[in-house]
This record gives C-alpha cells, structure tokens and sequence, in this order.
C-alpha cells in the first residue's frame, strides 16, 4: 500500500482552525486596516497582538481550556478581539444577545457555567441583575469576574451611562494591557475541540446551547467566503450582530481575506449610509429588518451608493420587491438559509450567469430561493418527515429541509435529547418546510408550525405575505392561521404601513391579494398593527397566532 510506504509528519496533521486566519492575516498584512470604528483605527499587526494579549491576560485569571468565557458586547472592536482571543487561551467564547433580560441571561450564563463576563458599558447593569439572580439559584456561586467593555468612541454614551456606577470594575483595555504580546496561542488539540456556544432563541427553561467547533468554523468560514465570491481585503461593513452565531463566521472570515472590519454600534440608515461612503464597504450582511430599514431610507433613496455592494441576508425569504428594491440602490443581493446549529448561512441561491439576462422581477423571484448548500455542506435535501426519503422535484411537493454535513454543530450543550431528536435518521431536522425545484434548488414555503391548512389546501404564508409586501403603502406584512368554523384556518393578515402611507382599509388589501393570489390563500381578516419581534429581529409570529386565536373563529363561509 502506498499509504504505508509513506511516513506521517505531525505538522502535516495540525487541527483545523479559524485561529491561523488572523496570524496569517497579521504576516501578510500587518500594516492594513484590520478594525475601523469611527476615528478609532487598528491594523493587523496591533489586532493580532491585542488578541494575545487578551489570551495571555485570560490565562493569567485562571481560566484553563475548556472553559466558558461570555461577553456582552455590541459591534465595537473588543467584540473583535474576543472573537480570538478568547479561543487562542483555550477557553470557549459564549457571545450573548445584548436583547435578553436579565432573567433570561442569569439561565444562559448559568447554563453555560461562565468563569469571566466581559460587557460593554450600555450592559453591565442587567449583566450585573444577571448574575446576582444566577447566585440566589445557586448558592455559594464564585461569581465570574465582569470585565468592563468602555467606548472610547461613543463619549456621550460614556458620560451618559457611568455616572460613577462601573469605577470598580476593571476595563479592558487595562485588562489586556496586562498580558503578553507574544503570548503563543493555544492551539486545539483536537480540531474537533469546541470554539464557542451560541444560544438559540428559545424558552429559558430548556436552553439549546448550540456547539460549534474549531473544524466546523474553520470550513464554514471557507466555504462561506468562496460561496460568496468573496475577494481579498474585502471591506466589510458589520450590520449583523457578532453575537448571532458568531456573526455567521464573518469575524474569522474577514480575517481569511485580510480584509476591514468597519464597526457599528447602532445599526440605522445614516450611520449606515456614513460608513459606507466613508469607507469604501463592499461587503455586509444583515437580517431582513435591516433591508427594510435601507429599502425605506430617505437616506439611500436621496443619495444611492455610489459602487455595488455584496449584501447577503437570511432569515425568511425578503419579498422579492424588496430584492429589487434594494439592488436599484446599489446592492447585489444573496440570499442565504441556514441556522445557528450550521454556523449561520449553508445554503445559498448560487447565481447562474444566464440569469442576468433576465428581468428584474424574475431576477428577484429566483433570488428568494434558498438553493443549495455551500461546498462544506453536500447534503442539502427536503425529505419526507416520515420515511426520510427525497420528495419529487417538482417545486410544489412539500417536504422538510434536512441537512448534513461538514458544518452542522456538535451538539446542544448538556442536552442530548435534544441532540438525539435533532439528528433522528442520521439528517439534522431543521423544521422548515420546503420545496426541490427541477433544477435541485430548495426553496424554503414555511415553518412546519407555520403552514396553513384551510379546507384541506396548504396555503404557505411566506407567498401570501411576499404579495403583501408588494403593496406600494405596506411596510412589513406577516399571515398566520385564525381558526375558522367551517374551513378549519384561514389566512390572518397582520400589517405595518409606511410612515407616509395614505389610510388603508381592510378591504382594499384584500381586494389587492385577489389580484394576486387564488381566491383560497386571500387572507380573510386584516389588522393593522406593529409586528412583534423577538431579541434577534424576527416576527413573533406564535405571538400574532395567539392574537388571531383571540379573535375568535370566523364564521363567514366565502367560498375557497
């Protein structure tokens, strides 16, 4: 065998992991802006060795391999480092949604058994509510030391925020002042050693602490940038939270291509737009509500950008005149699938150079697929939920969207139910339900949970609401089931109008549906209300379910 013939050198098997992007970046580029944030810049060679000496400083407070490090932190560089350093001492980074309650992040960093909390002014009271609730659960707790995360941009916040309240804590920067410039980074010794723990949106009574690991956020990282078509030194602009599913591997990401991380505190259009012009962005990604908030921008629409950016975006299928609306100011939009347990975005409409020659509408209805999976992630399929075998690719046959792969997690933290149930058959169940198209491309119809059945037809309500959305004076659209005497469910519209919207009546929308839709999927009631949102941005819609329960069956027998 030639196997045997040849001899096997340790350095030729070292563990895969996003850790030697940033030391590459920092040999290659040591001189390039590796952090922009405001009048604050840093380059390569002084990111890499902040990182370390984070690391270094961690190692020195006791925190050994394997344990959790959380941080509470907007888009500021700090949340950069910590991207790295904390996994260059060994430990696992549990980044945590800056949206929770106090209640709900006593469970998470319980759960997780943090040992160090690092959190950024705006935050350190409810991280302190946090912590003081996890120790009355759990008496005789030796409570993580809180590291102060200070915005030297953002003095008026600083001014505001202080008042005196945090002096006793210690700041970061003084925290990794402290520890080694060439402090040699703790490799995994196991490229299967997790990386970091990312909390689904869930109930706080049975958390899912989703594990990623050095490997998985190593090949996801690649797989995602050549995906994407991502070049070298890239500008990206950061309008998604590092802290959700660790900013989709974008912070490792940026440091493979050796490109700029451009910093946001506050995602709105005018800093937005600013940032922008200001920096020559030419990638960002974000989550439907921020394309709402560029595609209704005075800002964009007075001014549009001045060169094409690569906007990628995930989450629910935006409405495909949102798609056009946003590349007639500027952006080449993608649209990606995926979920905190695949390290963000898998699957992905990967474009075909034939379909530039085709108008612009069509151009955005294809784009709304959520297509195929990335090269990390081969398997890509919609089963059947009971016998796990491929529906007919006919673009209608409805089955769930399971995946395998490359970059699927470990597991939930502490819950191998859970885990078990996940990986049922040996695919990751992911609870969408969707459609395979003639050509293999997955288009995601619904939530299991969220379909419609009404007189035995399914009516998906992500079409009825991209119809919605199509609407000159509608803002934001969601359609949930309201229970009906005679049909069973029907579609129950809840809508956002515009700022200057003129009035619209309940019949006028749908009287627009029936222009658009078959007369069984026109939603039979409309209510004009702001949609409720979870801490990530997403329409609650168990919420609306409850509401359109409260409403009552209706009892109007119109023919479907």
């Amino acid at each position: 065998m030639v196997e045997d013939e040849l001899p096997k050198c340790a350095a030729n098997f070292s563990p895969l992991t996003p850790l030697t992007f940033i030391e590459r970046a920092a040999k290659v580029y040591p001189d390039k802006e590796s952090v922009i944030y405001g009048r604050r810049r840093f380059t390569w060679k002084l990111t890499m060795e902040r990182c370390r000496r984070l690391a270094s400083a961690l190692v020195a407070n006791r925190i050994l391999p394997g344990h959790t490090v959380a941080v509470v932190a907007p888009n500021v560089p700090a949340m950069y480092d910590i991207h790295f350093g904390v996994p260059m001492s060994g430990a696992v980074l549990n980044t945590i949604n800056t949206r929770l309650d106090a209640r709900t992040m006593a469970v998470l960093l319980q759960h997780s058994a943090a040992k160090l909390i690092f959190v950024d002014t705006e935050f350190v009271p409810v991280v302190r509510q946090a912590v003081e609730l996890w120790a009355a659960e759990q008496p005789g707790l030796e409570r993580p030391p809180l590291i102060h995360v200070k915005d030297e941009e953002d003095e008026a916040l600083e001014a505001q925020l202080r008042r005196g309240l945090f002096e006793e804590l210690p700041e970061y920067e003084d925290f990794i002042l402290h520890g080694q410039p060439n402090f040699a980074t703790r490799m995994p010794d196991d490229e299967w050693d997790s990386i970091s723990i990312n909390y689904t949106s869930g109930t706080t009574s049975h958390p899912k602490g989703v594990v990623y690991s050095h490997r998985g956020a190593y090949l996801n990282s690649l797989a995602l940038a050549m995906d994407w078509g991502m070049r070298a030194e890239p500008v990206y602009l950061w309008t998604l939270p590092m802290f959700h599913a660790n900013g989709w591997c974008f912070p490792w990401i940026v440091a493979a291509m050796g490109g700029t991380n451009v910093c946001l505190r506050h995602v709105a259009a005018k800093p937005i737009h600013a940032a922008i012009k200001g920096n020559g962005v030419t990638h960002m990604c974000g989550a439907p509500v921020v394309l709402t908030i560029i595609a209704n921008s005075h800002e964009f629409e007075a001014r549009p950008v001045a060169h094409e950016i690569e906007f990628m975006t995930a989450a629910a299928p935006p409405p495909a005149a949102t798609l056009a609306k946003m590349e007639g100011l500027g952006f080449r939009m993608t649209h990606a699938y995926g979920l905190t347990e695949c390290y963000g975005p898998a699957l992905s409409c990967a474009w075909k150079a034939e379909w530039d020659r085709l108008p612009l509408e069509e151009r955005a209805r294809i784009k709304a697929r959520q297509g195929v999976g990335h090269l990390a992630l081969p398997d890509a399929e919609v089963l059947d939920p009971k016998t796990l075998t491929p529906v007919r690719r006919d673009g209608e046959t409805l089955g769930e969207v399971m995946i395998r792969g490359h970059v699927v997690m470990k597991g939930y933290l502490n819950n191998p139910k859970a885990t078990r149930d996940a990986f049922h058959g040996g695919w990751f169940h992911t609870g969408d339900l969707g459609v395979m198209h003639p050509d293999g491309y997955i288009e995601l119809k619904d939530r299991s949970k969220d379909i419609i059945i009404s007189g035995g037809e399914n009516i998906s309500s992500i079409e009825v609401e991209s119809v919605l959305y199509r609407h000159p004076q509608i803002l934001e659209a969601a359609v949930v089931a309201r229970p009906h005497e005679f049909w069973g469910e029907t579609p129950c519209a809840f809508v956002t109008l515009k700022s200057n919207s003129d009035p619209l009546s309940e019949k006028a929308v749908v009287e627009y549906c029936r222009e658009h839709l078959p007369h069984y999927m026109i939603p039979r009631t409309v209510v004009f209300q702001a949609l409720p949102k979870t801490i990530t941005g997403k329409v609650q819609k168990n919420v609306l379910r409850e509401r359109a329960k409260a409403l009552g069956p209706s009892t109007a027998v119109s023919k479907l």
